[in-house]
């Protein structure tokens, strides 16, 4: 790797304000805005909308003091409402017709899956905000900014297991259909990085299903961790089902569950202690690291949550690879930048991100835990925990 640029929107405002700021000239109007899309899951039933909302304001911002090299960037976002129907044909729109030199921000659960082939074929590379899908961690056309569901549970066994120090792990997961494969070698890399194996492993479990009796299961098992997938939603049912159940375990969740809401209902209700792992710096704390990210979504009236952060952090670095353009910005000098882009430390990750001409990418290997006190997350991993090489 070569070495780390330490970047922020705010120095990419000073660094505009020379530049661009004067005006536009007549070449940077002539050659018109710079197209960038996304494709996120704006509606539906599991719905993204602020990432490529917090990306737009990055875009806004730059916009604001002169653009890049006098040519405004304007963002196409398309709504693909989890189908993927509605995916692929905005894909199409937006490559074909649009001609958008590339996409970041985007924020779906099956976008990659739908588009990345089509990328492939059409030289489109994509800075995904919310990477969920397993296609998203492995195209070479993809790289998302989040650590992702994947590189997240091993982060959760891990920290159960080597952090909690608890010998007895076990994990539930919600059966998504397409991740189960992912979700196995998820395990595999926590066997292989720590020696050990799971004490109860059980995938069964649909979305709109009772966890009750897997947590009876766990409990027979003497399981000390429990390790799931579930959302906002499943995360308050789990808290709570677990205190009916008489079941004192470390339970632990994937970002998806660090919510205001979960950490208040489950306040409420007495079932507090639910541990999720925060795949950016966790946006409910005072760090200084989320100063320059909590001013703009602000100003932007973007809500602030961990899918905001990745929208931010995607169109920041998007940014940062079209500064390094000299010449037309194309959807070839756009991959081209990509793909030679040194890695960037950002305050608001806990390893560089990078894109590069790998097969797959999955840059972000840092996470740090939080946990529900008193009603409100707390971090309990002041310093990143990042995952050791299998």
């Amino acid at each position: 790797m070569g070495a780390a640029v330490v970047l922020s929107v705010a120095a990419f405002v000073g660094s505009a304000s020379g530049a661009g700021a004067g005006g536009v000239s007549g070449a940077a109007a002539a050659a018109g805005p710079i197209k960038v899309g996304a494709i996120s899951s704006l509606t539906g039933p599991v719905p993204f909308p602020e990432s490529s909302a917090a990306a737009k304001a990055v875009f806004d911002q730059v916009n604001a003091t002169g653009g890049i090299n006098g040519r405004k960037i304007k963002y196409i976002v398309a709504d693909d409402k989890a189908d993927p129907a509605l995916a692929a044909q905005a894909a199409r729109r937006l490559v074909d017709q649009d001609g958008v030199v590339g996409m970041a921000g985007s924020a779906s659960l099956l976008e990659c899956a739908v588009n990345a082939a089509f990328y492939k074929q059409k030289g489109v590379y994509a800075i995904q905000g919310t990477g969920v899908d397993p296609v998203c961690f492995n195209s070479p056309n993809i790289s998302a900014v989040n650590t992702g569901p994947y590189l997240g549970t091993t982060a959760g066994l891990y920290f159960a297991s080597e952090v909690l120090k608890d010998t007895k792990v076990c994990m539930i997961f919600y059966n998504i259909p397409g991740f189960e494969s992912a979700v196995k070698q998820s395990v595999a890399r926590w066997t292989a990085i720590t020696g050990k194996e799971l004490t109860y492993f059980d995938m069964s479990l649909g979305l709109a299903d009772d966890p009750t009796p897997q947590i009876v299961k766990a409990k027979e098992k003497g399981c000390q961790a429990i390790v799931h997938n579930g959302l906002e939603a499943h995360a308050i049912v789990w808290g709570k089902a677990l205190k009916a159940q008489g079941l004192t375990v470390h339970e632990i969740a994937l970002t998806s569950a660090y919510t205001d809401k979960v950490a208040k209902e489950l306040a409420q209700a007495g079932a507090e202690g639910i541990y999720a792992n925060s795949e950016f710096e966790p946006y409910l704390s005072s760090s200084p690291a989320l100063k320059d990210w909590r001013a703009l979504m602000k100003k932007a009236r973007v809500p602030q949550t961990s899918f905001a952060e990745g929208g931010y952090l995607a169109a920041t670095f998007f940014v940062q690879a079209l500064r390094t353009i000299n010449g037309p910005i194309t959807r070839k000098s756009v991959a081209a930048a990509l793909l030679r882009l040194k890695p960037i430390k950002h305050p608001m990750v806990g390893s560089p991100y990078s894109f590069g001409r790998g097969s797959a990418h999955n840059p972000n290997r840092a996470s740090k835990f939080v946990q529900v006190q008193n009603g409100r997350w707390v971090v309990v991993t002041p310093k990143w925990l990042v995952l050791p090489t299998a």
